[in-house]
């Protein structure tokens, strides 16, 4: 993101090809019930990373392929373009964008009417959760009927809370690049039932925007 000329890859067999570096593996742990893992092969998702030469870049990891004897699907692939679809996301220079077709199919549904229903929508939700601000808290009234026991009775809250993350992806915010050198700032909001954070970064005439930062291999 951030450059004239984009490239993109996908594993001919998925990320689960790419074993991960030992000393990098501890910056993939997450949480289960059952107690800390980590990631011992390349997480599935979106990676990016800032490239000073193309070509050069292109050509160490067309070597790293072939030494390691990885193969590239193909049909997901493209050089030197500016901008493409990847992974059910658009990457343009100016950053990441939700594909419309992933916001329509949102839009388009009617309100869940039992638990597997909504269990479906909060899945849909939950691939694009990066670019919906405070995903958490709008969820909220949800999760009152996601417990055991519970009879599904879709409430007022919860039409308000379906409604409002409608409209809030008829104009999703685009994820962009962070810039070096310029600060970031942590926003955290706290509600009786759950905590959000937002990582944002000035930009220029005082306005922010939420960068997309993962990790590279």
């Amino acid at each position: 993101m951030g450059q004239e000329a984009l490239s993109f890859m996908d594993g001919y067999s998925g990320y689960n090809q790419i074993p991960m570096a030992p000393e990098y593996e501890e910056l993939t742990a997450f949480r289960t019930s059952n107690g800390i893992y980590c990631y011992k092969v390349m997480p599935f998702g979106l990676k990016n990373a800032g490239r000073n030469n193309h070509l050069e870049d292109l050509r160490r990891i067309f070597e790293r392929l072939r030494k390691n004897q990885l193969k590239k699907n193909t049909l997901k692939c493209a050089f030197g373009v500016t901008s493409g679809k990847f992974l059910g996301f658009i990457v343009r220079h100016r950053g990441i964008e939700i594909e419309q077709a992933k916001i329509d199919a949102i839009l388009k549904m009617s309100r869940p009417r039992n638990i597997q229903e909504l269990k479906s929508l909060q899945g849909n939700l939950a691939y694009i959760r990066r670019f919906i601000s405070n995903l958490a808290g709008r969820c909220q009234p949800f999760s009152r009927l996601m417990k055991k026991r519970v009879s599904f009775k879709w409430d007022e809250s919860c039409k308000n809370a379906f409604e409002s993350i409608k409209a809030y992806l008829m104009k999703p915010p685009v994820l962009a690049a962070p810039m070096p050198g310029r600060p970031l700032t942590l926003y955290i909001t706290t509600q009786e039932l759950y905590v959000g954070d937002l990582l944002a970064q000035d930009i220029d005439n005082g306005k922010e925007t939420a960068p997309h930062w993962e990790p590279c291999p």
